[in-house]
């Protein structure tokens, strides 16, 4: 799906076309068509901000569906070269060969012409090298270090690792570090945050490689991010370009930047021990600024003086408030209508049981989403619990009608019962350790008075009361079942001591039992 909306902001910015159509992964045709579509609408950023996709696909194009092209196979360039180094090996014998496998794949091949003149431009420009002449403030390139640094337990001695997160701006060389636990989404949107406070300002572009926590995938036809890091990008008002996958030329000052850390910082580093990850950044910070002091080989001065004098002042602002780091993430809503943030559960409504729904987790809260409505919002806990955290609105009405459960409450209901139905509920409440495993017994009665009545109930309850001192709902349950319809009589004592069966009750075994004559 074409990012109308990323288009659409990133002109109003007054980003280049082509710089755009780099952000976006679409091509120069379609930023052009639809920033020209919106123009003739007079649909502009951030009047269609509330807007999705799709719902802007049809406002600007309306319910046209696109064209479709002409399925070429690609041919492999590399694997051409390699093939025509061989002896006998011809374009006219690889064209042939390569006319086979786009058959055989249900694709169209490119014709004789096309096809050597396609790889003849090719052979021209790929071993080219991109001299780019960087621009003070455009672009921002980030990296992890290959390199670790040994973080030891105080106690156990057990050794873990810090990761060394990497920030650099091409035009002054300045560089930004710093140590992490782990490298997943929440510390590499963190460090970015991070980079940004040290370098004072925010850059055009930001240039990352094609790790999963920033970039979900990276093609020759789209690119799509990670939604925490295009968020980030949003807040920040900068534009995410990343690498091309296996081309690592691409932030060759990233790179760069990263070889010389691990020596000046990481390399520096290796004779001291460290017991916290706290203990490891406060030794890269002095390190970095040694490292952005240290004088340029090839021209005068440093970093630290090349960013103040060129770069500084070309910066885009920072935002007015910090930003507030949230990292998105999905899940499915189990039967206990509950989600995770990896350390507690929290509720979201009963009725999304089976339902896939996102998660914005943030310092402070846990904010859930679904089909981009907000259905949901804890404050987050900073400690684990045992219990889940749970809103009552969230719950099924039987569960909510639970919380209110108490002893009180069924004793006077009994009592409005009958006094049998009132020994019932006390044997419920007083028979286990405590009340509450009671309560289940005690609301299931409520449920069989309302079903047959509070007269047959009490009756029920008598007569079980006289069979036995250890009442059960199943008992009660199949005595009012198999009771006449007519209006019962209400009898505490069995008279007939000659009965038999379970309506011999409680009188019959006090005496001893029938006496024969």
């Amino acid at each position: 799906m074409i990012d109308y909306r990323e288009i659409l902001r990133l002109e109003s910015l007054n980003y280049s076309r082509r710089t755009i159509a780099t952000c976006v992964g679409s091509s120069r045709n379609t930023v052009s068509n639809t920033i020209d579509a919106a123009k003739a609408l007079d649909i502009a950023w951030p009047q269609c901000e509330g807007m999705t996709n799709e719902a802007l696909q049809i406002l600007l194009f309306g319910e046209k569906t696109s064209s479709s092209k002409t399925n070429y196979l690609e041919p492999d360039y590399q694997a051409i070269h390699r093939e025509l180094a061989k002896p006998g090996v011809t374009l006219t014998l690889l064209w042939a060969e390569y006319c086979e496998q786009a058959r055989t794949m249900g694709m169209v091949p490119y014709k004789t012409t096309q096809f050597g003149d396609k790889y003849r431009k090719w052979a021209r420009i790929t071993k080219a090298t991109m001299r780019i002449q960087h621009k003070p403030g455009d672009v921002m390139q980030v990296d992890w270090a290959g390199n670790t640094i040994p973080v030891y337990d105080s106690v156990t001695g057990e050794e873990s690792k810090a990761y060394l997160f990497v920030a650099v701006l091409p035009c002054s060389c300045y560089a930004y570090a710093e140590a992490c636990v782990d490298m997943k989404a929440e510390s590499w949107l963190g460090c970015h945050v991070h980079a940004y406070d040290y370098f004072g300002g925010v850059t055009r572009l930001l240039i990352p490689d094609n790790l999963k926590t920033g970039v979900t995938a990276n093609t020759r036809y789209e690119t799509v991010l990670n939604r925490s890091y295009q968020e980030m990008a949003e807040y920040y008002d900068t534009a995410i370009v990343p690498t091309r996958v296996r081309h690592p030329k691409d932030k060759s000052l990233a790179e760069g930047t990263v070889r010389f850390a691990s020596t000046w910082i990481i390399a520096a580093l290796r004779n001291q021990k460290f017991f916290s990850v706290e203990e490891v950044n406060r030794a890269v910070s002095e390190r970095l600024e040694v490292l952005n002091s240290m004088p340029f080989k090839k021209r005068e001065g440093c970093r630290k003086d090349a960013y103040i004098a060129e770069e500084k002042e070309f910066m885009k602002p920072m935002p007015s408030s910090p930003y507030e780091l949230a990292v998105w993430t999905t899940a499915k809503v189990g039967y206990d209508y509950l989600i995770s943030d990896g350390k507690n559960k929290y509720s979201v409504p009963y009725d999304l049981i089976g339902e896939t729904v996102d998660i914005r987790l943030t310092k402070n809260t846990v904010e859930v989403f679904f089909k981009g409505s907000r259905v949901a919002s804890h404050l987050r806990e900073k400690a684990a619990r045992r219990d889940p955290i749970i809103h009552p609105e969230h719950m099924t009405p039987e569960h909510r009608k639970y919380l209110h459960y108490n002893a009180d409450d069924f004793t006077t209901w009994a009592t409005g019962v009958g006094s049998r139905t009132v020994k019932v509920v006390d044997y419920f409440l007083n028979s286990g350790k405590e009340a509450e495993q009671g309560f289940k017994s005690c609301a299931s009665l409520t449920k069989l008075a309302a079903r047959y009545g509070n007269v047959r109930l009490e009756a029920a309850c008598s007569r079980v009361l006289d069979i036995t001192a250890s009442p059960s709902i199943r008992s009660i349950s199949t005595i009012l079942k198999a009771m006449r319809n007519d209006k019962p009589t209400v009898t505490t004592t069995i008279q007939n001591d000659n009965s038999y069966g379970i309506t011999r009750g409680a009188s019959y075994f006090g005496k001893g039992g029938r006496q024969d004559d």
